[in-house]
């Protein structure tokens, strides 16, 4: 298609074109006639190319935390053999913005590269490209757009706070009953088995020879005989909170949840109302995190009939319960699954403490209440100050 630079030649010629008619200069129509044939030559130009080009892009980290940045690197090959001329290179996120970058000529079999850094914010799934690549004929009458190259994907997962110990809870799990729960065996540093390093791993249980001799982190899979399970409910009912800064607050904290428990060593399964992400999946911990990065608030769901799909067999478990403000329906759902997660623990957010909240204190479950503006950590570490005191 014509640039405006294209246009204006075109609108010059026209120009030209009735001033030889009125003065009778031949220049003028020779000029106006050089102006058309340049504009359709570009067109025809821009209209039948077809860039031998190839595009790779890197996105470093692909699974980010919300506020933080991810670095892109686009690099474009020129793999015909003809120079490539006025090439702009966009990188589209969709949501968030596009990166532009420009060069003047590309030679043919040399590659030109663009950087650009992404602010990452709100928490979400997003799609970065395809690259689209704008060339132009010499004179940048015409140009022309194609798109190349794969689209990537970001994962932006919602703000973590970190978290120390756990509150004492009740349960038959003998690991369930020390600030932090134990996965050897007492009397020895013996491990059962190796494994590569999964994102959330502890990196104090780094087996840093085989690492070495392996040229990859390797993990410490220690022999325990009790196995540390834990579940983490987020309540995504639309009517259980008071506002989107309320539901935010709430991703956010089982965000949290999930990375301390993961990097304590729990078997952590999440549910969030329509994405069961279990510990069994590959790469848990990365799978948990893009189920909170898209999770969104839903309207008339029975919490009652979905949690019941979640029973499970055995004895011990942790069960972490986050949401707004708690209601029957909830309780309900915790004395149901109370026999195979017996230890249970309930996040909420709501402006000012809820009454509701006594009716699970009286069954014995911890509650952390939040106001939006508040911490996390400090909830947390006050709940746990509170329950071992209380020992």
């Amino acid at each position: 298609m014509l640039t405006d630079r294209g246009w204006a030649a075109l609108g010059a010629s026209l120009a030209l074109a009735v001033l030889w008619v009125a003065l009778g200069e031949t220049e003028l129509l020779a000029t106006g006639l050089l102006l058309t044939i340049g504009a359709v030559a570009a067109w025809a130009y821009a209209r039948f190319s077809k860039p031998s080009a190839r595009v790779v892009r890197h996105l470093r980290p692909n699974l980010v935390q919300e506020g933080d940045q991810a670095l892109v690197r686009t690099a474009v090959t020129n793999t015909g053999r003809w120079s490539i001329y006025n090439p702009t290179i966009e990188d589209e996120v969709v949501e968030l913005g596009a990166a532009r970058f420009a060069a003047a000529r590309l030679e043919p079999h040399s590659m030109t590269t663009g950087t650009y850094q992404i602010l990452c914010r709100p928490r979400g799934i997003y799609q970065v490209g395809p690259t689209r690549l704008t060339l132009s004929d010499p004179l940048r009458f015409a140009q022309k757009t194609v798109e190349m190259g794969e689209a990537d994907r970001l994962v932006v997962f919602p703000a973590i706070e970190p978290l120390d110990d756990f509150p004492i809870v009740r349960g038959r799990d003998p690991s369930m009953h020390a600030s932090r729960p134990e996965f050897s065996h007492r009397g020895g540093e013996d491990f059962y088995t190796l494994r590569e390093y999964r994102t959330g791993d502890d990196l104090r249980r780094v087996h840093w020879p085989s690492s070495a001799k392996r040229d990859e982190l390797m993990i410490r899979q220690l022999e325990t005989p009790w196995q540390s399970r834990s579940l983490v409910v987020l309540d995504a009912r639309e009517d259980r909170y008071e506002s989107a800064a309320h539901f935010e607050k709430a991703v956010r904290g089982a965000a949290s949840v999930v990375r301390h428990l993961y990097a304590s060593g729990f078997d952590t399964d999440l549910w969030t109302g329509t994405t069961h992400a279990s510990s069994r999946d590959p790469e848990p911990f990365p799978r948990a995190m893009e189920a909170l990065a898209a999770i969104k608030l839903q309207r008339g769901l029975d919490i009652r009939s979905v949690l019941s799909s979640l029973r499970q067999t055995g004895d011990g478990g942790i069960l972490i319960i986050v949401g707004g403000s708690p209601d029957a329906d909830m309780y309900a759902a915790q004395q149901m699954l109370a026999r195979e997660y017996p230890a249970t623990i309930l996040l909420s957010v709501t402006s000012e403490p809820a009454d509701s909240l006594l009716d699970f204190q009286r069954a014995g479950v911890v509650t952390i209440s939040v106001p939006p503006d508040g911490s996390w950590s400090s909830a947390w570490l006050e709940a746990t100050r509170n329950t071992w005191s209380t020992v």
